[in-house]
């Protein structure tokens, strides 16, 4: 399972890596085109929107994998060894649930995209709703890894990414 995982964290923070300097490479080339040239390239608006859909969408995993998704941890950290356990692991299945629930919406939803072109990219729109399904199957494998992983013991959510390091 350790491989499996492993993997999953590479091949996340190399495509998380790709889309922001495709971010990046995008912003730089509006800003210097708005700066030294007569006009900008008018797909770089679009490219770094997309740019930044695939961002979250690839990086959203590994933030619940860190414990770096926004959450009230005040109380929970204030619970004995057992009970924080027992509310995590909830936390994490009712994420990857509800994340679960949200893949045939966010399939259906890039569906739409083949009928739409992205004006001045000039691609079907469904490659840029990719995004939605990426980050909803994303956010449910990291939560039911985590689950599985505060079931083998785990104390906490940030205490994950420490594997990798």
């Amino acid at each position: 399972m350790q491989r499996l995982v492993s993997l999953m964290v590479t091949v996340s923070r190399a495509a998380v890596g790709i889309t922001f300097l495709l971010l990046i490479g995008t912003v730089l080339l509006q800003v210097f085109a708005r700066t030294f040239l007569p006009g900008s390239p008018i797909w770089t608006e679009e490219l770094s929107r997309a740019a930044l859909m695939f961002l979250a969408a690839c990086g959203v995993g590994l933030s619940i994998r860190s414990g770096d998704l926004v959450n009230v941890d005040l109380v929970v950290s204030m619970l004995p060894r057992n009970a924080r356990r027992v509310a995590l692991g909830l936390s994490a299945a009712l994420t990857a649930v509800l994340a679960g629930l949200m893949i045939l919406p966010a399939l259906k939803f890039m569906k739409v995209g083949a009928m739409q072109t992205a004006p001045a990219l000039g691609v079907h729109m469904n490659w840029i709703y990719l995004a939605m399904p990426v980050f909803a199957v994303s956010l449910c494998l990291f939560a039911v890894l985590a689950v599985l992983e505060i079931i083998g013991g785990r104390d906490s959510l940030s205490d994950m990414s420490e594997l990798e390091d």
